[in-house]
């Protein structure tokens, strides 16, 4: 089965779901990062993924991989199957805003 590549999201096209036991995650990448999927994972639950899309904002195109709810918590940021790209904390209530290593 194939999945559909998804064209550019426009603002407010994410729903995040934001309150004492969740927060979410922005994870801004190179434009060359389009389409792949990005996995994190904090200890003690299974990695979750999400794709990295163009995002249309009033600044122009960017990319990014939004995780909408996350657990609290510290989160391996996955480059690979094996190699840990970084690390970030996730805090309840809010989004957390995180650059690709050299994607600044």
């Amino acid at each position: 089965m194939t999945e559909s590549q998804p064209g550019p999201s426009g603002s407010g096209s994410v729903v995040l779901d934001l309150g004492p036991g969740a927060g979410a995650l922005v994870l801004h990448t190179p434009p060359e990062l389009d389409g792949l999927e990005i996995e994190v994972s904090t200890p003690g639950r299974p990695r979750t993924h999400s794709r990295v899309r163009p995002r249309l904002t009033v600044g122009g195109t960017q990319h990014a991989a939004v995780y909408p709810a996350l657990a609290p918590g510290e989160y391996a940021i996955w480059r690979d199957a094996d190699t840990p790209a970084m690390t970030i904390t996730v805090a309840a209530g809010r989004v957390t805003t995180a650059w690709w290593p050299g994607a600044d």
